[in-house]
């Protein structure tokens, strides 16, 4: 996880196409400039890069179950709770399951655990736009491909 560059998602651990069920890890850095504002003495994972942590996932997750034909955005958030503080060194295990996909939107539900506990939870909804559109298909698919998601594809058919 590099905070400061809000590469959320260190790797895909499991993909489940029929269910359409993502699971992803990431381990929060012990330093990280963020934490030299959030807060002095007592560093924490802001909430917002949590959410953003949910909404990553759930963009790898739309990117799998479309064939990566268009980028997800984060359009809103509903219902976000943050149930835990989030420290340098957590290992957290990011869950988010498409609810709906379709017409430019997809619509998940997404948590965040850490050790077993529930760190945050919301349903989010994304715009998803071709990839003819936004300039982003080649560095969207460098990415998945280096933090599993492609493997987790191949696995999965």
């Amino acid at each position: 996880m590099l905070l400061e560059y809000f590469q959320m998602i260190d790797e895909v651990v499991s993909l489940d196409q029929p269910r359409a069920n993502i699971v992803a890890r990431s381990v929060v850095p012990e330093k990280s400039p963020v934490f030299e504002g959030h807060f002095p003495g007592m560093p924490l994972v802001p909430g917002v890069l949590l959410i953003e942590t949910m909404a990553q996932a759930s963009g790898l997750l739309v990117l799998a179950a479309t064939d990566f034909v268009a980028m997800p955005f984060l359009m809103s958030v509903d219902g976000a709770k943050m149930r835990a503080f989030v420290e340098p060194n957590a290992v957290l295990d990011i869950e988010a399951h498409l609810e709906h996909e379709g017409s430019g939107f997809a619509v998940t539900k997404a948590k965040i655990t850490s050790g077993g506990k529930k760190v945050a939870d919301c349903q989010l909804k994304l715009r998803t736009m071709a990839f003819s559109e936004v300039p982003l298909g080649d560095i969207v698919r460098a990415r998945a491909a280096e933090i599993g998601l492609m493997k987790a594809i191949a696995a999965a058919g």
